[in-house]
């Protein structure tokens, strides 16, 4: 095999340990290679950093092990060409697996060009992914939060939620803490109702005939202080994403490779059914603004594991089971393809009712996020707002298939079709 680097390094990284492999390709064509280890505190790191430099390493492989990885790569940042590989891609030959055996065998794979990089964004976005994926995590605190008041109320028998369909909302909360404040009286907790709600007072003064003790009471307490809290911190991690999304910091740092502001990606992405606010922020986060990396749409769907995946051999198919990806990108389009299987009159809801009857809710729901994702990269690539190809698309786009089949549907009820020159039903 040709060499492809003369001289590099591969790190296998551990929680206290760095092994350290440097491969180097002599004048008569002679490898040789040295292997030193190394501590993972800051001091030496800077170490390893200077041996690597000492020694004319170019480029630096390492494994992607948790977030271990992610101290050392910010350290080594600027002074090597870095490369973040998935384990699963370079497993050692089984019997050999050993700390140094594992530098080694990822100093040898970069110098051949063998290794596939990862993709690891520039430090603005990064940091602005910690931000929406802290902020992912908090919103689902929020929800177990909110499910635990749920329980609470059932075991106190207050019934709210069989009418309400928010037990939450405005006069939800006033509700709950009248009865943190000891108020216990159907009648008075009924009449905090508001808006429509007011419409449903007999059935309230019903749903909230319960048995509150006092255990329920601080139990109601501690976990509505919880969700305050937490609806707060929801709230300013949004506020501090707003402000990174709008900063030249991180707009800079695109703005050589002609991609568009991140604060006008947002505006172009909700444009798309299903996407809203925070799922654009999201969206945005795991994937930037320059769509250059990505030969095409159906490179950024494998990524992102939304396409069908390819297992095949002997000319049969055995599965499609969709790959691994990223997984917050996932369960962000998944959230919005969701809401865009709801959205009226839109392309997303007539492809999500055409394969949900045949392929099943789930199967038609990661066809929409692909339908989605396919969009966000369009969008992002050319700068154009999301054009709805229309509810009636599919129909528009085989009229026969379509005639076809409505002649099957009204005849299988009994009828006599026949089509006059003009195609319209007798």
């Amino acid at each position: 095999m040709d060499v492809i680097h003369q001289c590099c390094a591969g790190l296998d990284v551990h929680k206290k340990t760095i092994q350290a492999c440097v491969r180097r390709l002599g004048k008569r064509g002679k490898v040789a290679k040295e292997v030193r280890q190394f501590g993972t505190m800051t001091r030496e790191i800077l170490a390893l950093a200077e041996w690597l430099s000492a020694e004319g390493v170019t480029h630096v492989a390492m494994e992607s092990t948790g977030v271990f990885w992610k101290p050392i790569w910010n350290l080594l940042e600027g002074r090597f060409e870095l490369m973040l590989c998935n384990a699963r891609d370079i497993k050692q030959v089984r019997g050999r697996k050993t700390d140094v055996k594992d530098c080694e065998w990822l100093a040898q794979l970069l110098q051949y060009g063998l290794l596939r990089a990862s993709f690891v964004p520039p430090q603005p976005l990064r940091e602005l992914g910690d931000l929406t994926r802290h902020r992912t995590q908090l919103v689902k605190e929020r929800t177990a939060v909110v499910n635990r008041i749920h329980k609470v109320l059932e075991d106190a028998n207050i019934k709210l939620g069989s009418v309400a369909s928010d037990v939450l909302g405005l006069s939800g909360r006033d509700r709950i803490q009248a009865i943190i404040a000891g108020e216990d009286d159907p009648q008075r907790l009924a009449a905090l109702a508001r808006r429509r709600l007011r419409g449903k007072i007999p059935q309230l003064r019903i749903a909230l005939e319960g048995r509150v003790t006092e255990h329920h009471r601080f139990m109601l307490k501690t976990l509505y202080r919880h969700l305050t809290e937490l609806e707060e911190l929801i709230d300013e991690v949004g506020s501090q994403i707003d402000r990174v999304i709008h900063s030249e910091r991180l707009n800079g740092e695109f703005r050589g490779a002609g991609a568009i502001p991140f604060a006008g990606a947002a505006e172009l992405l909700k444009t798309i059914p299903g996407v809203d606010d925070r799922s654009a922020e999201n969206i945005l986060a795991e994937l930037g603004t320059d769509m250059s990396r990505c030969p095409n749409a159906g490179h950024l769907a494998s990524w992102a594991g939304v396409c069908p995946g390819n297992n095949e051999s002997a000319g049969k198919r055995k599965s499609g089971k969709t790959p691994k990806g990223n997984r917050w990108l996932r369960r962000t389009l998944s959230q919005a393809a969701w809401a865009g299987s709801r959205t009226k009159n839109s392309y997303t809801s007539a492809q999500y009712r055409r394969l949900c009857a045949r392929r099943g809710k789930k199967r038609a729901v990661v066809a929409v996020a692909h339908s989605i994702l396919v969009a966000v990269y369009h969008i992002l690539k050319t700068g154009q707002p999301y054009a709805d190809l229309g509810a009636d698309h599919f129909d528009r786009l085989h009229p026969d298939r379509l005639k076809r089949y409505l002649v099957r549907r009204l005849e299988a009820m009994g009828h006599t079709v026949s089509l006059d020159a003009e195609e319209r039903v007798a």
